[in-house]
């Protein structure tokens, strides 16, 4: 509920601080005192639109503060928690307005965007009056209220997730059929790159290999010459591992008598001889490799090639084209089982979208049944409001397939005709500024619990009526006010008598300017007021006899706001 407001400096109204009691709260007051001014302040903190007239002449700055009292689980709350700036339990609205126009906004005392502001005013505040409506007045908002009515919030958040697993059943199936579409092209290309690829067979490290092994090959005839002269240095006459080991005999003979002193140079001896054997063998080795196949250079520049003109083809490397074989064969293998898993996922898409139709038809029967209980309830609350005459009717439209939505699959909108024999039509189009109002008053005592705004205003409501009416008016706003916060800005004694608080809206000139007032009135100042309502200017016995009459009835218990 509304808690507190604080305005500071905005048109006539200088400073300004109201406390709020929960049930309905009444703002009375001669014309042109300055009702509107204090719902226009409102509105400012609200996130409404900013205008440099709103700033008192003279003023530096106009201000407003809005401190409202939130159930723990309210969306407002929770809105607030997500954009960081959460309260405990208590959310704060402010705005500031400079005379150039500009505004600056916080909620709860941090600076915060005006479409914040606006938002979380959408969730706190309802406004119903003749030339300032929201809520119930949006169509859009029909379907939720109907919902909220009937207590089909469970049911609807079924549909929901039920349409959002179809979305995504038939997102996933869109898309294998996009890249079954799209392999389907590539097709002829991968079966001819595969068999091409798997022919060459190319390894990775293979193209180095071929590069050294044909600088090799190439100098093959100089290295043929040199490796056989080699050779013959190495085994002439006796070889050189020959001489070694003639050498080796001769000094083993003499070994005893040297008492070890050729011992180092057996070893050496050894080791050369070894070693010359192993060079002699590595040479021939050479050799013979370079004997053994005269077309080696042949084939190995004609893998090269081979390779290298593939891997130009491809835009790779040569070392990649393994690696691009694999890929493409996982392509074509994807390919071949692209229609099995295309018609799987239609299948779970199929079974998706008809386990939503099924909730949504589920859904709509719910609400054809409700909209007929609504209908009923509300139609019986227009002949006491003096709209006997009018219709009110809940239009329920079944949707086309590609209309089908998270909220189901059927428009709502509620009209009225407010003259016999003529086709109901949009609320907000049909109804006068005083019949809208009171349309609103309808619905609103019809639905009292549902919805989200803790606080619902009532902008002269009871204009253009009074007595029986005015009563019924009243009723149904302390009736209402049971269970949400209500304040009424009203020129019916009738109405004024019904609330729980009573503020009165008064103008007052000094030094030859004016300022608005509000005056909060209990017990013989409110009668007062009540009587002054009743009779005019002069304030009559029988007026405040009336007055007394008024006020005896008794006004039903109100709900507090419930602090987390």
């Amino acid at each position: 509920m509304l808690n507190r407001l604080s305005i500071r400096d905005v048109v006539l109204i200088d400073k300004l601080d109201l406390s709020f009691a929960p049930g309905v709260v009444t703002l009375t007051g001669e014309t042109g005192a300055g009702k509107s001014i204090v719902l226009d302040a409102l509105g400012l903190a609200l996130g409404g639109r900013s205008e440099a007239a709103m700033v008192r002449a003279g003023a530096a700055q106009a201000s407003v503060t809005a401190v409202f009292d939130i159930p723990a689980d309210h969306p407002a709350g929770r809105l607030a928690e997500t954009q960081g700036v959460a309260g405990d339990g208590e959310l704060i609205l402010r705005r500031v307005v400079t005379p150039d126009g500009r505004s600056r906004a916080f909620v709860n005392d941090q600076p915060s965007a005006v479409g914040l502001l606006r938002q979380l005013g959408t969730l706190l505040v309802e406004v119903h009056g003749q030339f300032d409506t929201h809520g119930l007045l949006d169509p859009a908002m029909h379907r939720a209220a109907l919902d909220a009515f009937a207590g089909l919030e469970p049911q609807a958040a079924q549909v929901a997730a039920a349409h959002d697993a179809w979305r995504t059943a038939q997102a996933a199936e869109d898309r294998a059929r996009d890249d079954a579409a799209r392999a389907a092209q590539d097709e002829a290309f991968l079966r001819h790159a595969v068999s091409e690829l798997e022919a060459l067979d190319p390894k990775p490290g293979e193209e180095q290999a071929l590069s050294e092994k044909r600088a090799l090959l190439a100098g093959g005839e100089k290295l043929g010459e040199a490796l056989r002269a080699a050779l013959d240095d190495l085994v002439a006459n006796k070889g050189v591992e020959g001489a070694l080991r003639s050498a080796q005999r001769q000094l083993e003979r003499l070994a005893p008598q040297a008492a070890g002193r050729l011992d180092g140079a057996l070893a050496a001896l050894e080791r050369a001889a070894v070693e010359a054997a192993d060079a002699v063998a590595e040479v021939e080795a050479v050799a013979d490799r370079l004997d053994h196949d005269p077309a080696a250079l042949e084939r190995a520049e004609e893998r090269l090639f081979a390779l290298k003109a593939v891997a130009r083809k491809h835009r790779v490397q040569p070392d990649e084209l393994s690696a691009l074989r694999d890929g493409f064969a996982e392509r074509l293998a994807a390919l071949d089982d692209g229609e099995a898993r295309l018609t799987r996922l239609k299948a779970a898409s199929t079974a998706a979208r008809q386990g939503y139709a099924d909730l949504a038809r589920a859904l709509s029967a719910a609400r054809r049944g409700a909209a007929a209980r609504l209908d009923k309830a509300v139609m019986a609350e227009l002949p006491p409001l003096k709209l006997d005459k009018a219709v009110f009717r809940t239009r329920i439209e079944a949707l086309g397939d590609p209309d089908w939505g998270a909220a189901g699959c059927d428009r709502i909108v509620f009209e009225v005709a407010t003259n016999p024999g003529s086709e109901p039509g949009a609320l907000g189009k049909i109804a006068s500024g005083g019949e809208l109002a009171r349309f609103m008053l309808a619905l609103k005592a019809v639905m009292a619990r549902s919805g989200d705004a803790v606080t619902l205003i009532f902008d002269e409501v009871d204009s253009g009526v009074g007595g029986a009416t005015a009563a019924a008016v009243g009723e149904r706003l302390a009736r209402l006010g049971a269970a949400r916060q209500v304040l009424v800005v009203t020129h019916s004694p009738q109405v004024a008598a019904r609330g729980t608080q009573h503020l009165r809206v008064a103008k007052r000139v000094a030094q030859g300017r004016a300022t608005t007032v509000v005056e909060a009135l209990d017990g013989e100042a409110r009668r007062e007021e009540i009587a002054r309502m009743l009779s005019g200017a002069t304030i009559t016995d029988a007026a405040r006899a009336a007055a007394t009459e008024l006020l005896a009835v008794p006004a039903p218990r109100t709900r507090r706001s419930a602090r987390p």
